[in-house]
């Protein structure tokens, strides 16, 4: 496809503004690291919420979803808690206040705060180092190709997928690593604004462009059904037969089943709080756990009404003018290829220069969210505190100038020999988060559990999620996620009941900074021994009442739009009343309730900010 000389005139434009803005504003990250990394903790919270959604959207992902939902139709709004999506819940609800009250400024830092310093500690900082390096690669990888994929498809020079990806990497890397957190969220509420325009410029194309009844005829029965039995019951034979063999070779047949274990799996990994990336930066960039939880819920809203709006475009476009070329595929179907074919056929010059801009922004944001957040652990949590604690601040921000262009060129190398986008999913969904979770449970729950237990649970769970697929090459990573779980706990208790606990002085620290709830029985005893006026967290059953609510209330947020754009009426006008609901319970039961909670806090513990790694180790 050819671009009209507009088109590209507002792409290159795009480029060079986000370019020189996030350059105009590096100057007020180079002051010191949590200035670089946090932004200061000056930012407000809904300014820092639109720049997690931007982050989160990203072309790949998108690209994702599109297939997800032109296959599997409204049952594709449950597939994405394989991530799990409702993720974003549990931070809102308590997980954000939680890591935000550890005023720290890296996943590994609180290690130090939770296990103190011994050699279990020791082991679990470095073990949680190098899984947040691992994880961002991946997810550069992850970035790399779906640019690429995309880019080869709309701009006009003659380049392969990975040179154009390397060229839109190179790019966004000259403000990240100038600028740090400061760039990226600037530039990142510049590039939704232009993200939002697009998404809901193509939801309308597609509502001009295909009636609910040319729609009908493209799709099978059952495809605009949200619910489901213990069958999915979509039968694509006579429309395309070969989406038949692609539902198979995903899996979920057995909806019924598959549904079971995303909730297991979805509710094992959001208790376990937020990986070591962007999302994790954004909420400890925060002003205090109060704003911490506000900016959590607000990713919930600005994020999916836009995305779900383009998604469910591009996908009504493509069942309805698109189906005769997959056919044509026959069992060799790219649905990857949907994004790039509606926008070419279907958007005017002009705007498709616009909706180009906005799709490279995605791109960029999340590309430039992820560099951010290695930095970090590269220079506070290894060479800060184990090379040279004393060096001066400039010295530890032009650190971090090397470590984000190190981190970029380890992303490029690894995407440039990976095949597919799907690939990178499926490893980070099953080798990432399926060593993650165990671990990452305990150690916010239970009292015992000490650093030894999170160290051999991350390496039982990680080596074992990697050498599974080898074993296990005919079984899904959703299945073998079970088994991955248990692997993992059985590190974590072995680690932890065959060492000492961890000294009680670095537990009541952390349970009276952070207060969790959970099996924390002895610590809080003896806290009030010496603080009888202490309070302690009751709020397990109000948060676990606002987790339900707000899963309601994320869900309806995500059909709502796909309605919208298929014309369903009624069952639009349904799913904004159980947004609209839910909204007016979370209002009472959780939003009332976080100052309410933060004057406890404040009350009882009186947190102070962490000492320096270099002073505790």
């Amino acid at each position: 496809m050819r671009l009209d000389r507009i088109d590209i005139a507002i792409i290159l434009a795009y480029l060079a503004t986000s370019v020189l803005v996030g350059y105009w504003v590096s100057h007020r990250a180079s002051r010191d690291m949590r200035a670089y990394f946090l932004g200061g903790n000056t930012m407000p919270w809904y300014v820092l919420g639109v720049s997690n959604a931007s982050g989160m959207f990203d072309i790949a992902g998108t690209m994702w979803l599109v297939y997800l939902l032109f296959v599997y139709g409204l049952k594709s709004v449950w597939i994405p808690w394989l991530w799990p999506v409702f993720n974003q819940i549990f931070l809102m609800v308590y997980l954000s206040a939680w890591l935000r009250r550890s005023n720290v400024m890296t996943g590994a830092e609180w290690i130090v705060t939770r296990f103190g310093s011994g050699r279990g500690a020791r082991l679990s900082h470095l073990i949680v180092v190098l899984y947040a390096l691992v994880s961002v690669i991946g997810f550069l990888t992850y970035a790399f190709k779906g640019i690429g994929k995309f880019a080869v498809n709309f701009l006009p020079w003659q380049l392969s997928a990975n040179q154009y990806a390397l060229i839109l990497m190179a790019i966004t890397t000259f403000y990240v690593v100038k600028g740090g957190m400061f760039s990226v969220v600037v530039t990142e509420v510049i590039q939704f604004c232009i993200l939002s325009v697009s998404s809901i410029a193509i939801g309308l194309i597609a509502m001009a462009r295909v009636s609910p009844e040319m729609l009908h005829r493209a799709v099978p029965a059952g495809w605009d059904r949200l619910f489901f039995g213990w069958s999915l019951n979509l039968n694509w034979s006579g429309l395309i037969d070969s989406v038949n063999a692609k539902i198979a070779q995903d899996g979920y047949s057995m909806f019924g089943i598959f549904f079971m274990m995303l909730l297991f799996k979805g509710i094992l990994v959001s208790t376990a709080g937020p990986a070591p990336n962007y999302d994790m930066q954004r909420i400890l960039s925060t002003k205090t756990p109060r704003e911490a939880s506000l900016m959590s819920a607000w990713v919930n809203v600005v994020l999916i009404f836009p995305r779900y709006f383009m998604i469910t475009g591009l996908s009504v476009l493509a069942l309805v003018f698109y189906s005769d070329q997959i056919r044509e595929m026959g069992a060799n179907i790219d649905f990857e290829m949907v994004l790039p074919y509606a926008l070419g056929r279907f958007v005017p010059v002009g705007l498709l220069g616009l909706l180009m801009a906005g799709l490279l922004a995605a791109f960029m944001s999340n590309f430039a969210a992820t560099v951010n957040a290695a930095p970090p652990y590269i220079v506070n949590d290894i060479y800060k505190r184990f090379i040279n604690p004393d060096a001066s601040p400039r010295t530890y921000v032009r650190l971090s100038y090397l470590s984000s262009f190190g981190v970029v060129v380890a992303g490029i190398t690894v995407g440039w020999f990976v095949g597919s986008i799907n690939s990178v999913i499926q490893w980070i969904v099953s080798a990432l988060w399926g060593g993650y979770t165990a671990s990452n449970v305990l150690k916010w729950y239970w009292w015992r559990f000490n650093g030894y237990g999170y160290f051999w649970g991350m390496v039982a769970g990680i080596g074992s999620s990697l050498v599974l697929p080898l074993a296990l090459p005919h079984t899904s990573p959703l299945n073998a996620f079970p088994l991955l779980l248990a692997i993992s706990m059985g590190g974590c208790l072995a680690g932890t009941l065959l060492t000492p606990a961890e000294d009680f002085e670095v537990l009541k620290s952390f349970y009276k900074r952070v207060r969790p709830w959970g099996f924390w029985g002895p610590v809080l005893r003896q806290v009030l021994r010496e603080d009888p006026s202490f309070k302690p967290n009751r709020d397990f059953r109000r948060d676990m009442f606002n987790v339900v609510v707000g899963i309601c209330w994320q869900t309806s947020l995500v059909a709502l739009p796909i309605y919208i754009v298929i014309r369903n009426t009624s069952a639009a006008m349904a799913a904004l009343a159980v947004a609209a609901v839910t909204s007016v319970v979370l209002k009472f039961s959780w939003y009332d309730h976080l100052r309410e909670m933060e004057e406890t806090t404040e009350a009882a513990s009186r947190p102070q900010p962490a000492p320096a790694l270099s002073e505790r180790a």
